[in-house]
């Protein structure tokens, strides 16, 4: 019989009970549930709202329960509908009628909302460790690369001098503003549903703030209809997850260029790449591949859970359970993604020669060129014809701009002189970009060290 079925004749059909039934997936919360059950019972003592004899007795067999559902000894039900549900038949099948008396002064929907506040609060803090583990990965393979020049790109084009270092620290610069996007949400979401009950509050006389505190919120929400039928925190995690996967993907893209034998930038380690089942001498760049693929997983999760709220009146409607297994599919997801990217960087090996061979190849001092002239007074723009008429000239005679005679270079402009070698020369290029944020191993560097400090 289920606990809600007073005022029904007949049992429901089985397969509305599949439909209806969540505990498959909201299981996994059942820690928060069992915890925010003992803090709802111990505020109902301390109140008077039940004996507190009884409140003892439930607090003390809550947390027997808790332990025996980490021990693997307790078995949940689909006939008991949800992890709410189970916890309290469970706990009235050990203590009786107090058992009964839990779910005094609270609803199923206010329940669920803190307990799915507390799961994702709890998610969010292990996400935010892996995130710094990635950054901080990255910047110790920066740390050794500070000079190891390598071509800029835009438009996937040779551009202007850069490192290893100053390239990959871009990656470090989005991962840390998705530190701070999840450091947002968990902010946002860390106010107490709890007391809101169906939608409009109780006529008991509850503490909010003492159930509030208890559960390690900052304070009770301020609108019991708002309590709970908000999901804004399931959204905006869920969007966070997405930008990170996009970071996490443009990476991988990056990776799986700089794996090619084209590129040859890097070396994966052989724990990290898979081989083919036909061709003997693959070795495929799989790991970012999936990690580029699952985005677009995460990315379905964000889409389902806009989807889901978009029409949805005032206040909890049964389309809100349809939140969980979105989201907890992308906390998965990303979860996974990044336990194994993490190492995937950390072991792959940097072709330090290859690096500098693409950077001497692609006219990557051009711009250092024009900038010669300009600061020899020509204006700029005329520095800017100059020099595209010596990369059409390198082109067609297979030639670098450092190869060139001064004869050659005087053909173009008379203002050339021996000091342009010196100012072409990819290491002056690459120390001259002093400004912040530039590729100078200098300016790298306090952005290693500045990015060290945020992370701890």
């Amino acid at each position: 019989m289920k606990l809600w079925s007073g005022r029904f004749e007949k049992n429901t059909d089985k397969l509305v009970d599949s439909l209806n039934a969540s505990i498959s997936y909201d299981q996994r919360m059942y820690e928060e549930d069992i915890t925010g059950s003992m803090a709802h019972a111990a505020m109902l003592g301390a109140q008077g709202i039940i004996p507190q004899s009884e409140a003892d007795l439930i607090v003390k067999t809550l947390g027997e329960i808790l332990e025996d559902c980490r021990a693997g000894k307790i078995e949940f039900t689909e006939e008991n509908e949800d992890i709410h549900m189970n916890v309290e038949v469970l706990l009235t099948e050990r203590i009786g009628a107090a058992g009964k008396r839990l779910h005094t002064a609270r609803s199923r929907n206010d329940q669920v909302a803190v307990d799915l506040k507390m799961y994702l609060r709890n998610e969010i803090g292990d996400l935010q460790e892996k995130v710094k583990k990635l950054i901080s990965a990255i910047c110790d393979k920066a740390q050794l690369h500070l000079e190891s020049i390598m071509p800029g790109y835009t438009h996937l084009q040779r551009a202007q001098p850069s490192t290893f270092a100053h390239y990959t620290m871009a990656y470090a610069e989005m991962l840390t503003r998705d530190l701070g996007r999840l450091s947002d949400c968990k902010a946002r979401l860390n106010q107490c549903p709890l007391g809101s009950g169906a939608m409009g509050g109780t006529t008991y006389p509850i503490d909010r703030f003492m159930t509030a505190k208890a559960l390690g919120f900052d304070k009770p929400t301020e609108n019991s209809i708002d309590g709970v039928s908000d999901r804004d925190y399931v959204l905006e995690l869920a969007s966070a997850l997405s930008i990170l996967m996009m970071h996490l993907s443009r990476f991988s893209e990056e990776i799986i260029l700089w794996a090619s034998y084209e590129f040859g930038f890097i070396s994966l380690d052989d724990a990290y790449a898979t081989g083919s089942s036909i061709m003997p001498q693959k070795k495929n760049p799989d790991i970012a591949e999936l990690v580029r693929g699952k985005t677009g997983r995460v990315y379905g999760d964000l889409m389902g859970l806009l989807t889901v709220m978009k029409g949805l009146p005032l206040a909890y409607n049964k389309d809100m359970q349809e939140d969980k297994e979105a989201i907890f599919d992308a906390v998965d997801t990303v979860s996974l993604c990044l336990d194994v990217f993490t190492p995937m960087y950390e072991t792959m090996t940097v072709r330090v020669d290859k690096l500098r061979r693409a950077a001497a190849e692609g006219f990557i001092n051009a711009t250092d060129c024009a900038d010669y002239l300009v600061k020899q007074g020509m204006p700029f723009r005329d520095a800017y014809t100059c020099v595209g008429k010596l990369v059409h000239y390198c082109i067609e005679q297979g030639k670098t701009l450092e190869t060139l005679s001064l004869d050659e270079y005087h053909a173009v402009s008379p203002v050339f002189d021996e000091g342009m070698y010196q100012a072409i020369d990819l290491m002056t290029c690459l120390k001259g970009r002093m400004v912040p944020g530039g590729p100078a191993p200098e300016m790298v560097q306090k952005h290693i060290d500045h990015t060290r400090a945020a992370i701890k």
